[in-house]
């Protein structure tokens, strides 16, 4: 397996599904690595030359917020707006969604964990 931001990768996959693996990585940001990297085509990991490797490290190193750092910065964040008081802060503390939907009906696995939904059972055919 290879490693990129000290997150093993898988080898059977391609490249670009491969990096998406590390926190902080989607589809559009690998993409734009290996475009960067200037590797062709969307090649499996085992198929990358120590060349490529090195220089997708170096980019995902030097180039982007990832891993360790982007999950101590967004905890940050969380922590600094519960501090604060702020209504998405309190949502926070409180586990609830705090972009405005709705928690009477949805929200069942923020709310109170999950619970039996009546006519969710599958009937036994005799």
């Amino acid at each position: 397996m290879a490693r990129v931001a000290n997150v093993d990768i898988p080898d059977n996959k391609r490249i670009e599904i491969a990096l998406t693996r590390i926190y902080g990585i989607g589809h559009t940001l690998a993409h734009r690595i290996t475009e960067q990297a200037n590797v062709p085509g969307n090649p499996k990991v085992h198929e990358l030359s120590d060349g490529d490797l090195t220089r997708i490290r170096e980019i995902v190193d030097h180039g982007y917020m990832v891993e360790g750092d982007l999950r101590r910065e967004v905890n940050d964040n969380i922590r600094r707006l519960i501090d604060i008081g702020s209504y998405r802060g309190t949502r926070h503390r409180r586990g609830l969604p705090m972009h405005g939907q709705r928690t009477k009906t949805n929200a069942r696995t923020k709310r109170a964990g999950r619970r039996t939904v009546a006519g969710k059972r599958k009937v036994m055919k005799k």
